[in-house]
């Protein structure tokens, strides 16, 4: 896989977001959870921008993005307008990082947790993109169910 791709994927899914994040009609359903529900919308886009400002920008790019994972679910009414400022800032940062990546840097260990089978960087970074696909596809549901 080149860094080409990753990047395409990464752009596409990350605009995708922010096209169902604008797509609420209104705001505040972003935060809408429930017993069945247990993460909106809104939760879901601060925890991927977390999670890639995380692995991808801090880790693999020294960002110094620090996470703080536990905020990405608790936090609550964030205006719209600045989860879009995340989410490209976000791009930006990915882009970047990737961008610099060499095919050796690729084939690198990636290693998150001393438990976890060998990965190389390359593998984590596509897990990384179904992992952004995964969370978009429960967002539009999330849209479609809660925002009439």
């Amino acid at each position: 896989m080149t860094t080409e791709a990753l990047i395409k994927l990464f752009r596409r899914d990350l605009n995708k977001l922010k096209e169902e994040i604008n797509a609420y009609q209104n705001e505040k359903n972003l935060w809408i959870s429930n017993d069945m529900i247990s993460n909106s919308a809104g939760n879901l886009s601060l925890h991927l921008v977390g999670n890639l400002n995380h692995f991808i920008g801090a880790t693999l790019g020294d960002s110094g993005y620090v996470r703080q994972r536990e905020l990405e679910f608790s936090l609550k009414d964030v205006p719209r307008a600045e989860l879009m400022t995340q989410i490209d800032d976000t791009i930006i940062s990915v882009e970047s990082v990737i961008n610099k990546l060499s095919e050796a840097d690729l084939q690198k260990e990636y290693k998150r947790r001393v438990s976890e089978d060998y990965m190389t960087t390359e593998f984590f970074l596509v897990y990384l993109t179904m992992h952004l696909a995964y969370h978009l596809g429960q967002i539009n549901y999330h849209r479609r169910l809660l925002d009439n």
